[in-house]
């Protein structure tokens, strides 16, 4: 996984738009695909999902996947990556497409632990292996992005893409907030 990346207002407008997280997700979690590829699977038209990928590569999101690309049939996958939200104050603009860009990645977090939890039965080992933990405790400013960093840190050593997983190996969603408590 490249480094950390904290995204500027160009990057985030560009991220933030619907149909670009699900490309980007998608290619997440079951690598590479072509445009075609991914306009059937969120019926889309095929021109508009190559704009988007495009864009998304323009950005540096997902990248062309040369070893599986032939002639005009283009497969596209995604750049490994530790995108971050700005954090702090900012201009209003950056700040509202922040805000929007954490709430998609939110509902889709929402929706993938729902669907996890009523079909928990059909992940056999997997759901067994699975945790939920809630938890909290007492920091500093400067203790709690120490926390944050050593998580991530954490997190990125067991990052894997989907053409490099053992058999068996399925996508593990992992959701971390950590945040003063109001």
């Amino acid at each position: 996984m490249t480094g950390s990346r904290t995204l500027g207002i160009d990057a985030l407008k560009a991220l933030a738009h619907p149909l670009r997280q699900q490309l980007v997700t998608w290619l997440q979690r079951h690598g590479s695909a072509t445009s075609a590829d991914l306009a059937v699977e969120f019926d889309a038209d095929r021109g508009a999902t190559s704009y988007h990928l495009r864009q998304l590569a323009r950005f540096g999101f997902v990248e062309e996947d040369t070893e599986r690309s032939a002639g005009r049939r283009r497969y596209w996958r995604a750049i490994p990556q530790d995108v971050r939200l700005p954090r702090g104050p900012a201009d209003p603009e950056l700040a509202l497409v922040a805000d929007e860009l954490g709430r998609q990645w939110m509902e889709r977090a929402d929706r993938d632990l729902t669907a996890y939890l009523s079909h928990r039965d059909d992940f056999g080992e997997f759901a067994v292996a699975a945790q939920h933990s809630f938890g909290g405790t007492t920091l500093t400013a400067e203790e709690l992005a120490q926390f944050s960093e050593e998580y991530i840190a954490f997190a990125s050593r067991w990052h894997r893409e989907p053409s490099q997983a053992a058999p068996g190996s399925r996508h593990i969603s992992v959701v971390f907030h950590a945040f003063p408590t109001p």
